[in-house]
């Protein structure tokens, strides 16, 4: 049920000029690693002292959220509540 509504929202956003609901600050329960979500679909990771670490583009598709780093590299992971990501064997809750 809660996937059914959050892939409703994730096309609700897709069709208009709203920020998508997840745009935003993620961080993991100890604030080291924070994934800033941007409205225009890039992101920024901050890790620990290194705010910025890693930099590229994300996309999300209903609960799934692909990345693709500048300098290459891939990763994915799930929304599976409206505020917990699971990312890279990683939880993070928005901020």
């Amino acid at each position: 049920m809660l996937t059914a509504v959050l892939l409703a929202i994730g096309a609700e956003f897709a069709r208009s000029e709203t920020p998508h609901p997840y745009v935003g600050m993620w961080v993991t329960a100890d604030n080291r690693i924070r994934h800033e979500l941007l409205p225009n679909g890039r992101y920024v990771e901050a890790r620990g002292e290194r705010e910025r670490a890693y930099e590229g583009r994300y996309e999300i598709n209903g609960t799934y959220i692909e990345y693709w780093d500048d300098s290459g590299f891939t990763a994915d992971g799930e929304f599976v509540e409206l505020d917990v990501l699971h990312h890279a064997g990683m939880v993070l809750y928005r901020k």
